[in-house]
């Protein structure tokens, strides 16, 4: 039998496609490149005398598992996988750029840091097929605009106190007081966060670290 004409309306070329596989190739170059951050140190720790400090992918590991924590506590819901991307992306331009503290960002051009790592991200990502949506993603994540960019801006912060708190302990280190003297609830996005954070703080005071009231 003779077809008709097709039907009007959503035609098969209006569909969204598939995202393409990704090429061995080019995947194998990005986790090669990836596996880089294992051995890269986060150098904030080591400029305040932390030998052996941790890697960036054990603060990415953190974060992460902190942003799947943080969404178990709260109410609203969250796309979990795009929660748990952002937070494996989040310091992906390091293998680029390296870590930079932010003594040395202080000293660096308005938006220098942010642009360069944009631009680093762009590349490092390539050709892979949610290139466009990681990147949209993580402007979110830079701008805090959706729910999971701020569960995961908090856990970025949440990770680094709780890495501070434990060098305190079992290394004795007290040029870690800095990271504590300008921190209060009100840098955390989420009120899942500040709930988290004053029991740090709690335990932190209970533990003998810094009595300054919280703010």
């Amino acid at each position: 039998m003779h077809a008709g004409p097709l039907p009007t309306g959503r035609s098969s070329s209006t569909q969204v496609p598939m995202d393409r596989p990704v090429n061995a190739d080019a995947a194998l170059a990005l986790l090669l490149r990836v596996i880089q951050l294992k051995f890269l140190p986060r150098t904030g720790w080591i400029m305040r005398g932390i030998a052996d400090a941790e890697s960036i992918s054990d603060h990415t590991f953190g974060v992460a598992f902190i942003a799947l924590i943080l969404a178990q506590m709260t109410e609203r819901p969250v796309d979990t996988a795009k929660l748990l991307t952002l937070a494996l992306l989040h310091d992906l331009p390091e293998v680029v750029l390296g870590d930079i503290p932010s003594p040395a960002s202080d000293y660096l051009p308005t938006e220098a840091k942010a642009t360069a790592e944009r631009e680093a991200l762009d590349v490092l990502l390539g050709e892979l097929p949610r290139r466009e949506t990681w990147e949209v993603w993580w402007r979110e994540l830079e701008e805090r605009t959706s729910l999971e960019g701020k569960l995961v801006h908090d856990a970025d912060r949440l990770d680094m106190l709780l890495q501070a708190h434990v060098y305190e302990q079992t290394r004795g280190n007290r040029w870690l007081e800095e990271f504590w003297e300008e921190v209060s609830e009100d840098a955390f996005e989420c009120e899942a966060s500040r709930s988290l954070f004053a029991a740090l703080w709690e335990l932190r005071g209970r533990a003998g670290g810094g009595r300054r009231e919280m703010g």
